[in-house]
């Protein structure tokens, strides 16, 4: 499983990055909101913010990778 300790400071890492990707996630994973809902939370497209989910999923799915 995934560690949360690890998952949580991928995510503090990402936020300092691209902090509007920290909040895609955060909106996608942990308030299970569409891209459409996420788009109009932010002010993106959803397409912004689809391009947005799948690089921050990449980014931290490396991170966890190596942090393991």
């Amino acid at each position: 499983g995934v560690d949360l300790l690890e998952l949580d400071d991928a995510m503090e890492r990402l936020g300092v990055l691209d902090e509007r990707k920290l909040r895609v996630v955060e909106l996608r994973f942990f308030g299970g909101l569409t891209m459409k809902q996420i788009g109009t939370a932010l002010d993106i497209s959803p397409k912004t913010a689809e391009a947005d989910w799948t690089m921050a999923r990449a980014w931290l799915r490396s991170q966890l990778t190596a942090a393991g």
